[in-house]
């Protein structure tokens, strides 16, 4: 039987390496398999299918390094993951940075293996393609799952610059794959500028619940949550995946295509918050350009909403 005791623990304050070592994910130990694991935090260094300002790649390295702010223990929900998962960091998927359809494939593959030892992946961006591959392995192990997707764009298009996989068309390949349950989705912070007067409703005719930033200005997304999670229910397998343009770029300006008028930064915690009790199976955080945001600000923010996801994750108690 497992102890806490027995489980891996983000090194103490006093004993952590201040200005040097390795820069792991809450600085857990980093391993090189998934076997034994409930949950493991895994980095994409993947920013080959942006449109406008690259920088993602870099996002792994610098959410790692101030994630060495985080402790254990979520002072405001109670949870405390390192009570009873097994978690860990598996580093880096190793993709092609010359050929994005192989990066594809390469993260299928490595998310598949994770996915085979029965270990919940927590994944730093990287670019929001990479959610394509990660949604195909999830698919093939739980079957179409509910989504709550947070971010400016949609992510719909059906193609970009003639090219049918990118960072804005990974839930238009999503929905043709099968790989999602429709009307268990949710987008939530869209905005900005678009193309057409439409570009927003293609995803409704899909089923999505789509939930415009401007509906939710000044709003606390309690209540919103709350419809969430009657809707998805306890059990069907869910999938968060977390843009950080949804917020706005006064909060995180480190992101490839920002947008004004965005989330606030407690709206983002009421969302991923406001998942506990439903069935997360996986979890990313994408589009963290630390060339945009000197001060880590960006980066930052991601370690922490990261952290928030493993604090929902089933089978975390709270105390």
């Amino acid at each position: 039987m497992t102890t806490s005791s027995d489980l891996n623990q983000p090194l103490g304050g006093n004993t952590m390496p201040r200005f040097g070592g390795i820069a792991s994910m809450m600085r857990l130990p980093v391993v090189n398999t998934a076997q034994g694991l409930n949950a493991a935090f895994i980095g994409v260094p993947l920013d080959l299918g942006t449109s406008n300002r690259s920088g993602a790649r870099f996002g792994p390295r610098q959410i790692r390094a101030e994630s060495c702010l985080l402790r254990p223990y979520n002072m405001a929900t109670g949870a405390a993951p390192f009570d009873a998962l097994q978690v860990a960091d598996l580093g880096d998927v190793p993709i092609n940075p010359y050929s994005l359809s192989k990066s594809v494939d390469l993260i299928e593959s490595f998310y598949d293996e994770v996915l085979a030892h029965g270990c919940t992946p927590l994944t730093l961006g990287g670019d929001h393609t990479i959610a394509l591959p990660i949604l195909r392995a999830v698919a093939k192990r739980h079957g179409p799952v509910a989504l709550i997707h947070v971010d400016a764009h949609a992510d719909v298009n059906e193609h970009m610059f003639g090219e049918p996989i990118a960072h804005g068309t990974p839930f238009r390949r999503a929905v043709e794959e099968g790989l999602l349950a429709g009307d268990k989705v949710w987008q939530i912070g869209l905005r900005g500028t678009g193309y057409a007067s439409d570009d927003f409703d293609w995803p409704r005719q899909q089923g999505f619940t789509v939930v415009p930033a401007h509906e939710v200005w000044w709003q606390s997304l309690a209540p919103l949550m709350a419809q969430v999670r009657e809707r998805i229910g306890p059990d069907h397998p869910v999938y968060i995946s977390f843009d950080i343009d949804g917020l706005d770029p006064s909060f995180a300006g480190g992101t490839g295509t920002p947008e004004i008028g965005g989330l606030s930064v407690a709206q983002g915690l009421e969302i991923v918050r406001g998942c506990r009790g439903l069935n997360v199976i996986g979890c990313d955080l994408v589009e963290v350009s630390p060339p945009y945001d000197s001060s880590g600000n960006t980066a930052l923010l991601a370690a922490n909403l990261l952290y928030e996801m493993l604090c929902v994750l089933p089978g975390v108690p709270c105390r």
